[in-house]
């Protein structure tokens, strides 16, 4: 269950991914239009992970982020950590520290268990201070696919057997024999794929 505060936020989402679309060169003028967003819980409750979905131009961007308490370095004694892509003020928790979270091991493990079945998107609980307001359904809602005749991955697959797996930056091309799909008012697409080998 993911908890989701009422908090003016500066800069806003919608500023952070326009930044982020346009620092990679992906903004196509200024169309940017948010789609949705669904969420992961981190199973030690320190890490926000939260992924977009957004269309400028033709394409359609699967944008996952981190939202952290303090540099991923602090916490983890990485001296390469990643840099991260914004910082955030919160109203009611501070200083968020922003990373891409494909250089997030926290969000990382996340979409593994998600093709591995062992995780599903988080449900949201919005509070106002300390009150629960509201029960919130996620704009954007992911199922799991797998082929006939293939199976899950385990959980333990990566360490033991080298296994490997690809989440999408863009929606459309991205298969595999196990995929992580994202469903959407107009649209679906992969988000995430195990190949099986």
């Amino acid at each position: 269950m993911a908890i989701i505060h009422r908090a003016q936020l500066t800069p806003s989402k919608t500023e952070i991914l326009h930044d982020l679309l346009a620092s990679r060169g992906w903004l196509e003028g200024e169309d940017l239009t948010v789609i949705g967003a669904y969420r992961f819980d981190d199973p030690a409750g320190q890490v926000g992970i939260e992924c977009h979905l957004v269309r400028t131009g033709e394409t359609v961007y699967h944008l996952p982020l981190t939202y952290r308490s303090a540099p991923i370095e602090a916490l983890d004694g990485d001296d390469e950590s990643a840099e991260p892509v914004a910082t955030m003020e919160h109203s009611v928790l501070g200083t968020r520290f922003v990373f891409d979270a494909l250089d997030d091991e926290v969000a990382l493990d996340a979409f593994w268990r998600a093709l591995c079945g062992e995780q599903q998107q988080t449900e949201l609980d919005v509070y106002d201070g300390d009150r629960l307001v509201e029960h919130r359904a996620q704009s954007v809602d992911l199922r799991l696919e797998i082929d006939a005749g293939a199976q899950a991955p385990r959980l333990g697959q990566l360490e033991d057997d080298g296994a490997s797996f690809t989440i999408a930056q863009s929606i459309g091309g991205l298969d595999g024999v196990v995929r992580l799909v994202a469903d959407w008012g107009e649209g679906s697409g992969v988000i995430a794929a195990y190949d099986g080998d």
